[in-house]
């Protein structure tokens, strides 16, 4: 096992990669970069960023050191004392684990790696994966795991637009051996400030899908809820707030518009696939995904009602926000695309306004970011906010729409005089 400072490789320079990459370079190791997406490559070398999180400065400051090198080339992987996988992990169209994006990276390394070096995979999976299909790749290249290489698993945590700094928040490893945990407890350790081992790469697996369908599981009881508390005339949202008064054994969830991003929707998911391999039943995460699939058709339902008797086909309907979370530049699995066509398909003529999306393409037609001008805000029948960014005027447009409809409580606290109806 070699020591710090380590000649880090990071394949795959998204909202993983790319954090982490800055995170080893602060700390004083030098980090190569692997994309097989040119034009991230090229915005980096222009100092530019592609990432919400990340301004141009920050870019510049990854550079600043000299010890930031991106590219294409997995050649990289020959420098490099760990490699750290970042790619994505999708679902099929079959609502199964992808893991084409975890194999490719594998394949494409084997000519590069040698003796001694760490493989780590921080992608979101299936409990087993690192054994069963990451372990039998390398191995296929005559190196064996736990004497000539060292392979983990190290489950992402990134959480795009919070005020968590990445190296506090704990970082999970587990190893296929004791000593390749061991690497991965000494690498990690040089830029977190908290390191929690666990006995396999199957546990640390299981840790982030645990995460995951835990929240994915209390948002669609959120979400239910809501549907039982309109008909009761109550405020949900109230109720949450009173409810997290309780100085223990509660943990607020918030209902919404649908969820979104690349961990809640899929992990679950993975979750289940793999529990049906074993004739396990997961009827939380089937329910769930059964009450977190229909919030686009009941927002859908809400906007008619709200506007009735007028039809949608007769209205005019913009849409703020379309990431799936506030004060990031991800659209992944976002409820808004599906809510906006939806309401397309009804007749609706539909806008929308997103800092952080100019573009946005929904089946065949294209959109662009509307500005958020008083003018255009008086125009629309109805404004349906469907993502709460921060850097919103929300009184202005409360003042300015003739309606609001609401999904994420962000206006909640504002005077209103009767425009705004809370979903």
């Amino acid at each position: 096992m070699l020591h710090p400072p380590y000649q880090i490789c990071i394949i795959g320079l998204g909202y993983v990669g790319l954090p982490l990459a800055r995170l080893f370079i602060e700390k004083g190791h030098t980090v190569y970069g692997v994309d097989v997406d040119a034009a991230k490559i090229e915005k980096l070398q222009k100092r530019l960023s592609y990432l919400s999180d990340f301004s141009r400065s920050d870019i510049k400051q990854m550079f600043a050191r000299g010890t930031f090198h991106p590219g294409t080339s997995y050649e990289a992987v020959r420098r490099a004392d760990v490699i750290l996988l970042c790619v994505p992990t999708p679902l099929n169209e079959r609502e199964e684990p992808d893991l084409s994006y975890i194999v490719q990276a594998v394949e494409q390394s084997l000519p590069y790696l040698r003796q001694g070096q760490l493989i780590v995979l921080e992608s979101s999976t299936y409990p087993g994966t690192v054994n069963e299909v990451v372990r039998p790749l390398v191995e296929s290249a005559g190196l064996k795991i736990g004497e000539d290489l060292s392979l983990a698993y190290s489950p992402e945590r990134i959480d795009p637009g919070s005020h968590w700094k990445l190296e506090d928040i704990p970082k999970v490893v587990g190893g296929c051996t004791p000593a390749c945990t061991e690497y991965a407890r000494s690498v990690y350790g040089s830029v977190f400030k908290q390191v929690v081992v666990v006995s396999s790469p199957a546990v640390a697996e299981m840790t982030k899908l645990l995460e995951n369908s835990q929240r994915f599981v209390n948002i669609s009881f959120m979400n239910s809820l809501l549907q039982l508390c309109e008909e009761l005339n109550i405020n949900l949202w109230e109720a949450i707030e009173a409810a997290r008064t309780k100085p223990y054994g509660f943990t607020p969830y918030y209902p919404g518009p649908g969820v979104g991003g690349h961990c809640i929707p899929v992990d679950p998911l993975y979750l289940l696939w793999k529990a049906r391999q074993h004739n396990i039943n997961l009827p939380f995460i089937e329910l769930s995904r059964q009450v977190n699939h229909a919030m686009p058709d009941y927002v859908v339902a809400k906007i008619r009602d709200v506007l009735a008797p007028k039809p949608l086909s007769d209205c005019q309907l913009l849409i703020i926000g379309v990431t799936y979370k506030k004060d990031v530049n991800d659209i992944r699995e976002s409820p808004a695309p599906v809510i906006m066509e939806k309401l397309a398909q009804a007749g609706a003529r539909v806008s929308y306004h997103d800092p952080y999306v100019n573009q946005l393409q929904i089946g065949g037609k294209v959109y662009q970011n509307m500005p958020l001008t008083q003018r255009n805000m008086r125009r629309f029948d109805c404004t349906v906010i469907l993502t709460d960014h921060s850097n919103l005027p929300y009184e202005q447009l409360i003042a300015h729409s003739r309606l609001v409809v609401d999904t994420r409580n962000v206006t909640g606290n504002l005077p209103h005089k009767g425009k705004v109806v809370l979903l």
